[in-house]
C-alpha cells in the first residue's frame, strides 16, 4: 500500500472514530453521567474534548496528506516523513484521551506524556511535507 492510501484510510477511519467519541461525550452529558459531569471531572472532561477535537482534525489533515500526495505531480515524502504523521496523528489524541481516563487531584493520569511526544512526530511531518511541496515544480 502506497503512502497516500495510507494517509487516506487512516484519515476516514480516524475522523470515524473520533466522530463517534464525540456522539458518545454528548451521551454523557445528556445523560448527565456523574463520572464524566461532576465537578471533580473538569479535567477529564477536557482532556476528552481535546481527543475528539484534534483527533477529528487530525483524520482531515491525513487525508489531505493522501489526496496532495495524489493530486502533486512530482510530490513525494520519505517514509520517516509519512510514519511520523500517522504516529504523530495517534500518539497525540491518544495521550488526550488516556490523560483523561484516571485523574488525580484535578491533574490529568500519566497517558499525557503522548500528547508532547505526538506533537513532535506532527511538527517534523507537517515541516516535512510543507518543505518538499515548496520544492515540487
Amino acid at each position: 500500500m502506497n503512502s497516500s492510501d495510507r494517509h487516506l484510510r487512516y484519515g476516514w477511519w480516524a475522523v470515524c472514530i473520533f466522530l463517534s467519541l464525540g456522539v458518545l461525550l454528548e451521551v454523557l452529558h445528556g445523560f448527565k453521567i456523574g463520572w464524566y459531569l461532576d465537578a471533580s471531572a473538569d479535567m477529564r472532561r477536557l482532556m476528552f474534548t481535546l481527543a475528539h477535537a484534534h483527533g477529528t482534525l487530525l483524520g482531515l489533515v491525513n487525508i489531505a496528506a493522501g489526496l496532495t500526495l495524489r493530486a502533486v505531480k512530482g510530490f513525494e515524502v520519505t517514509r520517516a516523513q509519512s510514519q511520523s504523521l500517522l504516529w504523530g496523528s495517534g500518539l497525540l489524541p491518544a495521550g488526550f484521551f488516556l490523560g483523561g481516563l484516571i485523574i488525580h487531584d484535578g491533574d490529568p493520569g500519566l497517558g499525557v506524556l503522548l500528547v508532547p511526544v505526538g506533537a513532535l512526530l506532527l511538527l517534523y511531518a507537517v515541516w516535512g511535507f510543507a518543505r518538499t511541496l515548496s520544492r515540487v515544480k
